[in-house]
C-alpha cells in the first residue's frame, strides 16, 4: 500500500490481525451505505504477510467457536466477508452443511482470514512496524493530529503517516516461565510448527510438552501421531487437564450483552466472571481432544508400551543446554520437593501469552492517557482509552481491556460487535453519517 503524503488519515490501524481486520470491514461496509464523506483508513503491519496463528494450524485442530462468530455477522449478517460468504465463493457451502460441524478446522477458518483479508490490500502495508506515536508539533487546539512513525522492515526506511486517531492491536505475546529462554531445541507454542519443521522427525527421540491447556494437548496429540518411535511427555502443573466448559449458560460470557454487564458492573460482578467462568476459555481443553489423549495412553498401558505419559502436579524447574543436549529439571508440586532431571530432544512450552501492553508503543503519548488505582489503563466502553482533556485525538485498543470489559477482549468470540462499536465511536466523533 502506498499511503498519500501529507494526507491525514481518520484512522491508523497499528497491526492487522483479525481485529483491525475486522475493522476495515465495519469502516468499509459504513461507507458503502454513505454518501457522506468517507472515513480513511491506513493499517500497518510488521509481518510479511497476514498470518493468525499460522504455527498452531495443526490437522484436524478445530475452532472452538462456532463459524457464525466471523469477521462480520453478529454486526451485520448480511456483510459480503462472512465465513458463508466465504464458503459461497468457495464453492464450498453445500459441503459445509452435510459437515454438519459448527466448528471449521483452524485451517479453514485462517483460509477465510486470507479471503477477507484479500479485499484490503490497498490499505494495509506489510513489513511495516510502527516505532512510535507522538502528537503532531503542529497541531492546533481546535484539530490536534498524531504523527505514527512507520519502520520499513526490509528497507529499513521510516516514514511519517498522519491520523486523528489509532487502533493498537499489535497481539499477544508470548510467555516464557522465569529463566527460560527460546533456542533452537526450547520453544513456545506459537513457534512450533515452524521449530518442528526444522527438525529430523529421525532425531526426536524424546519431546516433552509444558502446559495444561488446549495448546499443550493438541501439540502433545501432534507430536504423539509423528513420532511413532518418540517417547513423548505431558508436563502438567495440575492433576490433569481440565475440561472447557462450552454449555449454552457457561457461553453467553461471550455474548455481546455481557461486555455491558462486566463494563458497568460491580467489582464483586467482575469477580464472579473471572471466578465462575474462567473456564471457559482459560488452560482448559476440550473435551474430545482430553479424551483421545487418556484413550491412547490407557491402551498403551494395556499393551504394555508406554510412551505416551502424563507428569501430573509437575513444573518445570530449569533447563540445562549443552550443545543438542537438553536436560530438564523437574519439581514435583505433590510434596514441594521431589526432583527428577529428564532428557529431551526438543522442549515446547505452551504457556500462554501476557496480554497487549500499548504503553511502550504511546511513548510520551501515554502521559495524557489515564489510569486506575492498579496503574492499567482506564477505557471508555467504546473501547477508547481515557485521557485527559489535552488530547482530543483518539487512541482505541483492540486488546488489552480484559480489566475493562471482560473475558472477551482479546477473542474473537465477539470481534465483530466490538469492531463496529470502534467504527461507531469513530464516525460519531467525527460527527460523519450514520451508524455502522
Amino acid at each position: 500500500m502506498g499511503t498519500r503524503e501529507n494526507e491525514i488519515y481518520d484512522i491508523v490501524g497499528i497491526g492487522f490481525g483479525p481485529s483491525n481486520l475486522s475493522l476495515a470491514i465495519a469502516l468499509e461496509e459504513h461507507e458503502s451505505n454513505s454518501s457522506e464523506q468517507p472515513i480513511t483508513a491506513a493499517f500497518f503491519e510488521r509481518q510479511a504477510a497476514f498470518g493468525w496463528h499460522r504455527n498452531m494450524l495443526l490437522p484436524q485442530a478445530t475452532m472452538q467457536i462456532s463459524f457464525l462468530k466471523d469477521l462480520a455477522t453478529f454486526r451485520n449478517p448480511l456483510s459480503r466477508y462472512s465465513f458463508v460468504s466465504y464458503l459461497h465463493d468457495s464453492n464450498r457451502l453445500v459441503q459445509f452443511v452435510n459437515n454438519q460441524d459448527f466448528f471449521p478446522t483452524r485451517q479453514e477458518f485462517h483460509q477465510y482470514l486470507e479471503w477477507a483479508e484479500a479485499g484490503f490490500r490497498d490499505r494495509v502495508s506489510y513489513n511495516s512496524e510502527v516505532t512510535e506515536v507522538r502528537l503532531a508539533a503542529e497541531s492546533a487546539a481546535d484539530e490536534q493530529i498524531l504523527e505514527v512513525v512507520v519502520r520499513d522492515t526490509v528497507a529499513g526506511t521510516t516514514r511519517v503517516v498522519k491520523a486523528r486517531n489509532i487502533t493498537v492491536s499489535t497481539g499477544l505475546v508470548p510467555r516464557m516461565p522465569d529463566g527460560m529462554e527460546r533456542d533452537e531445541r526450547v520453544w513456545h507454542s506459537s513457534e512450533f510448527l515452524a521449530k518442528y519443521g526444522q527438525m529430523k522427525p529421525e532425531e526426536l527421540k524424546s519431546v516433552a510438552v509444558v502446559g495444561a491447556g488446549q495448546s499443550a494437548a493438541e501439540i502433545t496429540k501432534y507430536l504423539h501421531d509423528m513420532l511413532p518411535q518418540a517417547q513423548v511427555s505431558a508436563i502438567l502443573p495440575s492433576y490433569g487437564y481440565s475440561v472447557a466448559d462450552d454449555t449454552p449458560f457457561a457461553n453467553q460470557v461471550f455474548d455481546p450483552t455481557a461486555v455491558d454487564h462486566y463494563y458497568f458492573g460491580t467489582e464483586k460482578t467482575r469477580d464472579a466472571f473471572w471466578r465462575y467462568h474462567k473456564n471457559t476459555n482459560y488452560s482448559v481443553v476440550d473435551d474430545d481432544v482430553i479424551r483421545e489423549l487418556f484413550r491412547r495412553s490407557y491402551e498403551e498401558e494395556v499393551a504394555g508400551a508406554q510412551r505416551l505419559r502424563f507428569l501430573n502436579l509437575t513444573r518445570v524447574k530449569e533447563v540445562k543446554r549443552s550443545g543438542n543436549d537438553t536436560r530438564v529439571v523437574l519439581h514435583s508440586l505433590l510434596d514441594g520437593e521431589t526432583e527428577q532431571e529428564m532428557d529431551v530432544d526438543a522442549l515446547v512450552f505452551a504457556t500462554g501469552y501476557a496480554t497487549m501492553d500499548a504503553t511502550s508503543l504511546l511513548g510520551d503519548l501515554d502521559g495524557f492517557c489515564l489510569r486506575d488505582e492498579e496503574g492499567r489503563h482506564r477505557v471508555e466502553r467504546d473501547y477508547r482509552v481515557v485521557t485527559t482533556g489535552d488530547l482530543s485525538c483518539g487512541i482505541y485498543l483492540q486488546g488489552g481491556t480484559e480489566h475493562t470489559h471482560g473475558l472477551t477482549s482479546s477473542l474473537l468470540s465477539n470481534i465483530a460487535v466490538r469492531s463496529g462499536e470502534i467504527a461507531d465511536s469513530i464516525v460519531e466523533r467525527r460527527g460523519v453519517g450514520e451508524k455502522v
